[in-house]
């Protein structure tokens, strides 16, 4: 296999009309750069979808692609993938990827740098070697990665993006017409009240739905546990990150305490991170994001969470679909697989801007076929991408 000459990075902007999560809230505005601070839970928002994308090319000319997490000031990820990791890369070979994220991730990790901006750039790089990898093998990315357990990848609807209690059950309505079963709601743009809003979709979408609320870090262990008591006739499947992404002792206890099962997961960056909460044997279901863990750490942190008898259930975020196509190809070959979350409003776009047959309908995601990843930019993702030297 020949070496890594040259690695690109690109700046992904797909322009939306309802800013992520939902129409914006009482008190809620859009600032001078283009971001929002969701009252629900103090944290920024952009008003448009975006990601960080790498092309990492080869002596013999191979073209790998990767992504990441990119939607505040991606920027700062190019400079990291510019000026001190690709410097690094270069010279080495694809065959070596996992060799190669230990060995980047070690450049800046006596600095603090073990997650964040610095281990997203990595992940960006880590699935373009994957895809690289693969595609030099003639073989799907999932070929390399272990058995395949599935053929479909079972999913779940993340978000109901409207107003109201009111509009929000009609669109599940809209979705369980159409055969879907399993619903998560966002609690950070739960107006109406979290309770009331999930009281009001069980009442109207009755028992044989599943439920779940994602907390977005809102709570501290006491008043996360006074909420899942309330929540209890709402009969959730589990309520995910509902403390600070810091309390890791109180994600424990509250794992042990809470009458409904704790997911947690999505900024986890790696095995390191993991290792910290699944120690305390209390959680219930874990949710690695590809854009933040690349192939290599989405990998490590499942066979973890296999070793401490955990589900895994992979979260999806705003992206170009690059990561999303690694997520299921990851997803077919570990050992205990729940379901992959589904964010509707960015998925269907998504594969607009890919030549792939990844795909998602209710019976569950359709794996991308092809060589590596299965997916790669058409032309319609460079209508939306800005390239970063």
């Amino acid at each position: 296999m020949s070496h890594v000459t040259q690695v690109e990075t690109f700046i992904l902007t797909v322009p939306r009309s309802t800013p992520y999560l939902g129409p914006l809230g009482a008190g809620e505005r859009i600032n001078a750069r283009g971001y929002l601070v969701r009252r629900g839970n103090g944290t920024l928002y952009p008003t448009v979808d975006r990601s960080v994308l790498v092309r990492v090319t080869t002596a013999d000319g191979a073209v790998g692609w990767g992504e990441t997490y990119g939607i505040c000031a991606p920027r700062a990820t190019c400079e990291i993938i510019n000026d001190l990791l690709a410097p690094e890369l270069v010279g080495r070979e694809p065959e070596d990827v996992e060799q190669i994220w230990d060995n980047l991730y070690g450049l800046m990790r006596v600095r603090g740098c073990g997650s964040g901006f610095h281990t997203d750039a990595l992940a960006a790089l880590d699935i373009a070697l994957w895809d690289l990898r693969a595609r030099a093998a003639g073989k799907p990315l999932w070929a390399l990665l272990g058995e395949r357990r599935r053929d479909t990848i079972p999913g779940y609807v993340s978000g109901l993006p409207a107003s109201t209690v009111e509009e929000k059950v009609a669109m599940a309505r809209t979705f369980v017409a159409q055969g879907h079963d399993a619903f998560k709601v966002h609690a950070v743009v739960s107006h109406d009240g979290i309770v009331e809003e999930m009281l009001a979709l069980r009442s109207a979408l009755g028992d044989d739905v599943q439920l779940m609320v994602d907390l977005h870090w809102k709570f501290d262990h006491a008043h996360a546990l006074a909420l899942a008591t309330q929540l209890l006739p709402a009969r959730l499947t589990f309520i995910e990150a509902p403390l600070k992404p810091e309390d890791v002792a109180g994600l424990i206890a509250l794992g042990g305490d809470s009458p409904i099962p704790v997911a947690a997961g999505e900024e986890w960056a790696t095995d390191y991170i993991a290792q910290l909460r699944l120690a305390g044997g209390t959680l219930a279901y874990v949710q690695p994001e590809m854009g933040h863990t690349g192939i290599t750490q989405f990998l490590r942190i499942a066979r973890m969470a296999a070793e401490h008898g955990v589900p895994v259930a992979p979260h999806a975020t705003i992206g170009g679909g690059i990561f999303m196509a690694a997520s299921l190809h990851a997803s077919a070959v570990i050992d205990d697989l729940w379901r992959h979350e589904w964010q509707h409003s960015i998925f269907s776009r998504s594969v607009e801007m890919l030549d792939t047959d990844m795909a998602y309908a209710r019976e569950g995601y359709t794996l991308p076929s092809g060589h590596g990843l299965g997916a790669q930019p058409n032309a319609t993702f460079w209508d939306h991408a800005e390239f970063v030297a």
